[in-house]
This record gives structure tokens, C-alpha cells and sequence, in this order.
């Protein structure tokens, strides 16, 4: 049973985008290793800009600082 977990921050993805992640990241392991997209389960967490951090800053700093 494959498990895949993506993590977006939350920006605004709409539910047809992340229905189309779903979807895609299904079929690419059925067809690359041959999984059964019936037991296949996708989970896409949406993380707050507050909460993500790169290169020591968070991702709200780095929008507003344009970076």
C-alpha cells in the first residue's frame, strides 16, 4: 500500500489542483511500479507560510522580502 504525503504551503491551491495531484501521483505509481491505485492513499497537508521555514527565515519573511 503506498502512502505519499505532500506538503504545500497554504497559498491558495485550489480543489481541482489538488484533486489533479491525486490523481496524477496515483497513476505515475501505477505506471512506473505497478501499484493498485485502489490501495494506493495520497494525503496533502497545507502548512501555514508562519509555519515553514528556509534558510532560517519563514516563508511569510521571504514572500514579503520578495525572495
Amino acid at each position: 500500500m503506498p502512502y505519499v504525503n505532500f506538503k504545500i504551503t497554504r497559498e491558495g491551491a485550489t480543489a481541482e489542483q489538488k484533486a489533479a495531484l491525486i490523481k496524477g501521483v496515483t497513476q505515475l505509481l501505477v505506471d512506473v511500479l505497478g501499484k493498485n491505485p485502489q490501495t494506493t492513499v495520497v494525503v496533502i497537508d497545507e502548512v501555514d507560510t508562519d509555519n515553514w521555514g528556509i534558510g532560517g527565515e519563514s516563508v511569510t519573511v521571504r514572500r514579503r522580502d520578495g525572495r
